[in-house]
């Protein structure tokens, strides 16, 4: 189905229904991510109970892109997404998917999610996987972190992809082996095939603006008072794509918080092995009273 924001942008969205559910899970995705991965992860948490929606983000998925090479991962300003999710629970509900509603936010996800509470998000409980609240800086994108952003934003530039990203999808580019993603080949093949049969759904490096507008958001969310919903945070042991050390920050700071460690896991947990993935939703299930 399809929902549209405030601000005109059309967005996608996927509704799974089921019956006598305990409740719906409503999945915020990661940078580069479509509603076609998380497929697997409803039908998981649909064996457990619960009804599930999700949605493209504006400039991914099928959702509108926002520049004209569609490639480029690009938002004007973060705060932006909080139209999605207004759009997104307002499609929920018109779709009959009934409460008590929980949130599952991955990665970029995390951020939105995070910010979505503040607002006063209508969610009983909350998972975050790997959430973005700092990014792990690698060669080239350091000095964008360090102020040439904002320089290259206020010269016209910020719609340019930032350096030392990628020019491809990331799955499509990088070998299984030594990836970021996942330990799990299975899980690795499934992601690429997918972006092969349907090319639409791919998103390359992000802009100068987005990396300037996430890092500003990171910032904003280390430093605000945090809501006391009932939250779980799962962090890979080897996460090497988000910030670590803030995830550890907020989960100290966040009396609501428990933060649990996936041992041997990389960025995607819900991408792990069999017994990684089935931990990860089983502690979403016991966190929403399942």
């Amino acid at each position: 189905m399809w929902s549209r924001a405030a601000d005109g942008v059309n967005l996608r969205i996927a509704l799974w229904p089921r019956d006598e559910s305990k409740g719906t899970v409503l999945w915020f995705t990661g940078r580069t991510e479509y509603i076609e991965k998380y497929g697997l992860a409803a039908r998981e948490m649909a064996d457990r109970g619960f009804a599930s929606a999700t949605l493209d983000w504006r400039g991914q998925g099928l959702s509108d892109r926002l520049l004209t090479d569609p490639l480029l991962g690009h938002v004007a300003h973060f705060q932006d997404y909080q139209q999605d999710v207004l759009a997104f629970v307002r499609a929920v509900a018109d779709g009959g998917l009934a409460g008590p509603y929980f949130l599952v936010a991955h990665s970029l996800g995390g951020a939105i999610g995070l910010r979505s509470l503040i607002n006063g998000l209508n969610v009983s409980a909350a998972v975050f996987s790997a959430p973005m609240w700092g990014i792990k800086m690698h060669g080239a994108l350091k000095p964008v972190a360090k102020g040439i952003g904002a320089v290259l934003k206020t010269a016209g530039q910020g719609e340019r992809r930032a350096p030392g990203t990628d020019p491809e999808s990331y799955v499509v580019s990088a070998p299984f082996e030594g990836n970021l993603l996942t330990s799990d080949e299975k899980m690795y093949r499934f992601m690429v095939e997918t972006l092969v049969v349907n090319e639409a759904l791919g998103v390359a490096g992000p802009t100068v603006n987005w990396v300037h507008e996430a890092l500003s958001e990171c910032r904003a969310l280390s430093r605000a008072d945090l809501p006391p919903v009932p939250t779980l945070i799962a962090l890979g042991s080897k996460e090497d794509i988000v910030e670590p050390t803030a995830i550890h920050r907020m989960a100290a700071r966040w009396p609501a918080a428990k933060l649990k460690v996936y041992e041997g896991a990389r960025h995607e947990v819900m991408m792990e092995t069999p017994e990684l993935r089935a931990a990860f939703y089983d502690d979403c299930a016991e966190r929403f009273g399942g």
